[in-house]
C-alpha cells in the first residue's frame, strides 16, 4: 500500500479498535477515535455525522477543521444539507465515496466565512453493523481531489468498526434502562408491600380508636390520624404509579385514563389507528401524560382532559387538552417550566416532536409526535 496517506493498515486499526473498545461515552469515544485516526495517518480533518432514521443529523465529532467549518455566526456542519448526508438518506451512500466538492467547504469559501485550509474534497463513509446504519465519517485532505479504492476500502473497514462500536453501545443503554425498570418495579413493590400496609395498619386503627374513644379530644385525634393515613396512602398509591405504571399492561389507553381517574380527572381517551410501541415509546408517552395531569390540577382549574391517540404508518400521535384558564404562550418560547422541559428531554430523546398552544381564558392543548 502507498504510504502517503495511511502509514501501516495493522497500527491504523489496531489503534481505532483500541480507542473503541476502551470508550463507553458515545460522543468522547467518537472524539477520541477520530482523532487516533488523524494521528495515524496524514489525513487533516474529519468530522462524524449521526443520522436517526427519520433523517435528522448532528454532528457528533469533528477534529481539526478549518476556521471556515467552525465559524460560530454559519454553522456549516450542524445546518443545511449536503450531498453526503442527502445521499445517506434516500440510501444511495452504501460504501466508501469520494464526494467531488463539499457543498459546505463550498459555501464558507463564498461566502468567506474564514480559511479553509485549502480543503476542498472529502471521502465519505457510511457508519454501519450489519443492515443498521448510524451515521457518516468524513475525511479531508488538502489539495487531494480523489481517495484511491485501498484508501476507500480502509477507510470502509475503520468505519465499520466505528458502527460495531456504536451498536455495542446502543444495546448497552437499553440494557441499563431495562436495569432501571426493574428498580423501579423493584421498589414500587416493596413500596407497596411494606409502607402502603403499614398506612392501612393505621388507618384502619384510627378509625377503631375513633369509634371506641368517649372523650371528644381523642375522637378528634383519632380522626385526624384517619385523614392524614389516607391522604398519605393516595400519595404512596400515586407514587407507586410513577415508578411503575402497571396498568401499561392493559394498553396505553387505559394506563393514561385510569391514572388521571386516579388523580380526580375526568379523562376522556380517543384512539385512532392501530400499531404497536416499544416499551419505552409507551413509558414516554405515559410519563408525558402523567406530567400533563399534575400540570392540569395544579393550574388550569379544570378537571376534564381529553387525550387522543392517533397512531400512523411511521409516527403516533399524543394530544392532550383542557379548557382551562391557560397561559400566553408563543410557539419559539422555551417551555415555561422544568415539568415541561422534562417531557421536551423525553420526546427528543426518541426522536420525536411537541408542540404546544395555550392562550390565557382559552385552555392549553399538548402534541406528541414520536416515530415508530
Amino acid at each position: 500500500m502507498k504510504r502517503d496517506i495511511f502509514l501501516s493498515e495493522l497500527e491504523l486499526l489496531k489503534g481505532i479498535a483500541e480507542t473503541l473498545n476502551e470508550g463507553t461515552e458515545l460522543k468522547k469515544m467518537l472524539g477520541d477515535c477520530l482523532r487516533k485516526l488523524l494521528q495515524l495517518t496524514s489525513l487533516e480533518a474529519g468530522w462524524i455525522f449521526l443520522i436517526n432514521h427519520e433523517g435528522s443529523y448532528e454532528l457528533a465529532a469533528a477534529e481539526s477543521l478549518p476556521p471556515a467549518l467552525t465559524n460560530p455566526q454559519h454553522h456549516a456542519l450542524t445546518e443545511g444539507d449536503c450531498w453526503c448526508v442527502n445521499r445517506f438518506r434516500n440510501g444511495t451512500l452504501t460504501k466508501a465515496s469520494n464526494i467531488m466538492e463539499c457543498k459546505r467547504l463550498e459555501n464558507a469559501r463564498n461566502g468567506n466565512w474564514g480559511d479553509t485550509y485549502g480543503l476542498v474534497y472529502h471521502a465519505t463513509v457510511p457508519l454501519k453493523a450489519g443492515e443498521e446504519q448510524f451515521g457518516l465519517l468524513n475525511v479531508a485532505v488538502k489539495n487531494k481531489e480523489t481517495f484511491e479504492e485501498h484508501e476507500l476500502a480502509l477507510l470502509e473497514s475503520i468505519a465499520y468498526q466505528i458502527g460495531t462500536a456504536l451498536k455495542r453501545i446502543h444495546l448497552t443503554m437499553k440494557e441499563q434502562e431495562i436495569k432501571i425498570a426493574e428498580e423501579r418495579n423493584r421498589l414500587a413493590r416493596d413500596l407497596h408491600d411494606s409502607v402502603n400496609q403499614m398506612l392501612y395498619s393505621i388507618n384502619v386503627t384510627a378509625s377503631a380508636g375513633n369509634r371506641l374513644a368517649k372523650e371528644e379530644p381523642i375522637k378528634e385525634i383519632m380522626a385526624d390520624i384517619q385523614k392524614l393515613s389516607q391522604h398519605a396512602q393516595a400519595e404512596m398509591k400515586a407514587l407507586i404509579w410513577q415508578l411503575r405504571p402497571a396498568g401499561l399492561a392493559e394498553g396505553l389507553a387505559c394506563s393514561v385514563k385510569k391514572y388521571g381517574e386516579m388523580l380526580g380527572l375526568a379523562v376522556h381517551v380517543s384512539v385512532e389507528g392501530v400499531s404497536m410501541l416499544s416499551s419505552l415509546q409507551e413509558e414516554t408517552l405515559w410519563r408525558i401524560a402523567q406530567e400533563a395531569f399534575h400540570n392540569t390540577l395544579k393550574h388550569s382549574g379544570e378537571r376534564t382532559v381529553h387525550v387522543a391517540f392517533h397512531f400512523k404508518p411511521d409516527s403516533v400521535e399524543m394530544m392532550i387538552s383542557d379548557e382551562g384558564i391557560g397561559f400566553n404562550y408563543t410557539e419559539n418560547a422555551c417551555l415555561p417550566s422544568l415539568g415541561l422541559k422534562s417531557m421536551e428531554e423525553r420526546v427528543k430523546s426518541l426522536h420525536g416532536k411537541i408542540a404546544m398552544n395555550s392562550k390565557r381564558g382559552n385552555g392549553t392543548t399538548l402534541v406528541i409526535e414520536l416515530p415508530i
